[in-house]
């Protein structure tokens, strides 16, 4: 009996292992699935990311995407809460001071304007015309308003300690602002031929967000 016992714990235990190791290679192929789709999406836009494309490129059988999501709605969801997440784990660095993180924050937005201004047009489209993907924003809002907590709180500090009479709200939307505006230009088709060195845009625009405070008591104080 004990033989019989020591046995059927040897199998358990590599029925076990043989069951994460599936898990984890569903977690990866779910990776590469994500960070393929994304690099199609933002080369060739909606229109060229279809989901034949997408299978094409990872070898992999349509019906292997569906084990991952249903829809290339659910896809583009998918994508943006993975983007969310992303700047949330970045605002969570607790060994940055509010300068960086701002810093970090909109180079995230203008290395990729092009990642930028697509998943603001998908996320609004799907919001009044996705299909069965309700609970998917209900995530999406549920991360955002996590990081957002975070970045308020750090927000508020740093106005204080810099004794800034801007309010919390005024910075935060003007920052959204600047970057979002700075994000459309740079992935301008027009206006990148004018634009010069985008290094240094990126970083005049980075300096402009750090100063907006005192621009203001400056106007403020006449």
């Amino acid at each position: 009996r004990r033989s019989s016992d020591l046995r059927f714990s040897c199998i358990s235990k590599e029925s076990y292992h043989v069951k994460m190791d599936r898990q984890a290679q569903f977690r990866a192929r779910e990776a590469l699935i994500f960070q393929i789709a994304e690099q199609l999406l933002l080369e060739n836009g909606e229109a060229g990311m279809t989901l034949d494309a997408l299978a094409a490129e990872l070898d992999l059988a349509k019906g292997t995407l569906y084990k991952h999501f249903q829809s290339k709605d659910e896809l583009y969801m998918l994508l943006i809460i993975r983007n969310e997440r992303m700047l949330l784990e970045m605002i969570q660095d607790t060994e940055k001071a509010f300068p960086e993180h701002l810093a970090f924050f909109m180079l995230h937005h203008l290395h990729h304007p092009e990642r930028t201004a697509l998943f603001h047009q998908i996320e609004e489209r799907l919001s009044t015309t996705g299909q069965g993907i309700q609970l998917l924003f209900s995530e999406l809002y549920k991360v955002r308003r996590q990081r957002l907590r975070i970045i308020i709180r750090m927000t508020e500090s740093y106005l204080l300690d810099i004794n800034s009479t801007m309010t919390t709200r005024d910075y935060l939307a003007s920052i959204w602002s600047l970057t979002y505006g700075a994000a459309v230009i740079l992935n301008s088709s027009f206006y990148q031929r004018y634009l010069g060195s985008r290094d240094s845009l990126r970083v005049a625009y980075i300096d402009q967000a750090l100063g907006l405070p005192k621009q203001i008591e400056y106007l403020a104080n006449g």
